[in-house]
């Protein structure tokens, strides 16, 4: 049977949309019930981390630095071993209390920037998080080519946020140029989830031209509709890419403070996971 991929990836797995999908949804649309799209079987993009050493270099690169990362972060990102890893089938991310290059802890940010970027999908994440206060995890996905301009106006998901002074508290949300917290109109959602540090769940996200919807062990915790009425409100027309990491403090991690002893402090993941949006 003949399918449409919906999801496109960077380079050698890109895949255009047919006409009439692309941007806004159409009235018509947007009406359709839930049946409209599927997702594939199998991914089309993963990693298992069923290797040791550092993350697959085709798969993952890294953000690096210690400027605050525009939340006043207490961290300094880095590529070492130190403080990421694979090992016994997980990646291990790890943030420490450690002076380096000016920042009192050091961590790490993985991006598949320009080794996966996709249009739609279903993005799924295998992961037991850091606790502690000062400790701020975060699988979250940013636009690739910035088309409609600097943050928010170009658009931000976070799949899964956790700041250790609320914790087992996980918030999903997206920050756009209508709709983001510095202006009071961010759209998000909480959900409290038993054991976050201590057992794994998987925490995922289904991009749709239609919606954005975030589900937290298969329960559905957040919506965001396209209303259709451009990008200010809907920039989700353009690739995205995954990141994964541990931030320190900052604006929000930091409010209530930062705790030393809670680190080392790791957040391990399974698999990540990416499922083709299929038009039947």
């Amino acid at each position: 049977m003949k399918q449409v991929l919906h999801l496109m990836l960077a380079a050698t797995m890109a895949v255009g949309m047919p006409s009439g999908r692309a941007g806004n949804v159409p009235a018509a649309d947007a009406a359709l019930g839930e049946g409209e799209w599927r997702f594939s079987d199998a991914p089309v993009w993963q990693d298992e981390f069923d290797y040791e050493g550092q993350p697959d270099p085709a798969k993952w690169g890294y953000d690096l630095g210690g400027t605050g990362w525009g939340n006043n972060e207490l961290q300094y990102y880095t590529d070492r071993a130190h403080n990421v890893h694979v090992a016994e089938g997980m990646l291990t991310i790890v943030a420490r209390r450690e002076d380096h290059e000016g920042n009192a802890y050091t961590s790490a940010r993985l991006v598949s920037k320009h080794k996966g970027d996709f249009l739609y999908g279903r993005f799924e994440v295998r992961a037991k998080l850091p606790t502690g206060l000062g400790t701020w995890p975060a699988i979250w996905m940013l636009p690739t080519d910035q088309a409609y301009g600097g943050w928010p106006h170009s658009g931000e998901i976070d799949i899964m946020e956790h700041v250790g002074y609320d914790p087992g508290v996980v918030h999903a949300s997206v920050h756009t140029g209508a709709y983001h917290h510095s202006i009071g109109t961010q759209k998000t959602a909480t959900k409290r989830v038993q054991g976050v540090g201590e057992d794994f769940h998987v925490y995922r996200v289904d991009w749709t031209p239609r919606d954005i919807r975030a589900f937290i062990d298969g329960e559905e915790v957040f919506v965001f509709a396209n209303e259709g009425t451009g990008p200010a409100a809907w920039p989700f027309d353009q690739r995205f890419h995954l990141l994964l990491n541990i931030a320190v403090g900052g604006d929000w991690g930091g409010q209530k403070g930062v705790d030393e002893t809670a680190f080392p402090a790791s957040m391990v993941v399974d698999w990540v996971r990416v499922h083709a949006l299929e038009n039947p």
